[in-house]
């Protein structure tokens, strides 16, 4: 995702911003958002506590770079979290050509829960960090790995916390838990090419895991951890699965999470979803945090070393654990 010269990319509009609220929505908001569902439609609590667990766990393997012993940790630890969770798990292998010349070997992990479901739905964020903090303030420490632990280890661990509550709360619905490689170690300079990002989704995209694979719609998470944080309706959303973006956000701020989930558009990003939705043709949206007051338009401590997971609030993972459980415990009844 991710550096932020804008470029030419080959659809109706011309710029991209490059990728990888406040914190007033409670605790107390009604989990199953009674005053506007039917009743049948019971939507599980998402637990802040274990979602925190799952990032803490991730960060402690160290930066998840591609070829590196903590990548293959994280990989194999969330493999064994997704199959313990009831997850029908592909382990899909590929090599990752970077633009430095080097060569990753990298994995992007499906967790399906009912395959044999002809509805489905993709949940998805990243899982590697980046090599380098080239965004750091101190030029000494650019040449470190990221951590990551928000850009990256966030959306997993929310996801994680929605693995185990499908596995407790069966659904009526295809959902399948999408965890992209090599999305975060592309060229950030002033000529890069956008392409050298999101390696695991172009795999994806062009190689889908099932033949003959459809899903309605996606929601990638990235970025979603951080304290006050303000989730945007991108350009790239609302170009390709605009429906799908209006109608979350909707839900988010019905269920008391609107200072989180604004009605503000922001630039176009490239993140996973631009190759999801461009080559898959499957309409999927971002919720990614997009704060007003930074030059780099992502959080301060994007790209940097300072990607730390006390970086990560709680209440940020809640509220968007919840809508996104909302959104696709809905999508099942029928009444999203």
């Amino acid at each position: 995702m991710r550096f932020f010269r804008p470029f030419l990319i080959c659809i109706s509009f011309a710029f991209f911003a490059i990728a990888c609220e406040n914190d007033a929505a409670t605790d107390n908001t009604s989990d199953t958002d009674t005053a506007t569902k039917p009743a049948a439609v019971t939507v599980p609590r998402f637990d802040r506590d274990s979602a925190m667990l799952y990032v803490k766990k991730q960060t402690e393997f160290g930066s998840r770079v591609p070829n590196s012993e903590a990548h293959q940790q994280a990989k194999d630890w969330m493999v064994e979290k997704l199959e313990a969770f009831g997850a029908t798990v592909i382990e899909q292998e590929f090599t990752a050509d970077l633009h430095t010349g080097e060569s990753y070997e990298a994995t992007n992990i499906i967790g399906q829960y009912n395959p044999e479901h002809s509805k489905r739905v993709i949940l998805a964020a990243h899982w590697d960090s980046r090599q380098v903090a080239d965004h750091d303030p101190d030029v000494e420490d650019r040449d470190e790995p990221v951590m990551g632990a928000d850009d990256g280890a966030s959306g997993v661990g929310v996801l994680l916390e929605i693995a185990r509550q499908i596995q407790a709360n069966p659904i009526d619905l295809g959902v399948d838990i999408i965890l992209f490689d090599a999305e975060d170690n592309g060229d950030g300079s002033d000529n890069g090419d956008y392409k050298t990002w999101c390696l695991g989704s172009q795999y994806w995209a062009r190689n889908l895991h099932t033949d003959g694979y459809d899903a309605k719609f996606g929601i990638l998470l990235d970025m979603v951890g951080g304290k006050n944080a303000r989730f945007t309706k991108d350009g790239i959303s609302m170009a390709y699965a605009p429906q799908v973006m209006n109608k979350v956000w909707k839900l988010a701020q019905n269920m008391g999470y609107g200072a989180y989930f604004v009605d503000v558009p922001t630039r176009e990003l490239v993140d996973d979803h631009l190759f999801v939705n461009q080559i898959a043709k499957i309409p999927m949206i971002d919720i990614i945090n997009r704060p007003a007051d930074t030059e780099t338009l992502f959080v301060k401590h994007w790209h940097t070393t300072e990607d730390t997971f006390d970086k990560i609030d709680a209440r940020t993972l809640r509220a968007v654990g919840q809508v996104v459980l909302a959104t696709i415990y809905r999508e099942s009844g029928g009444t999203f």
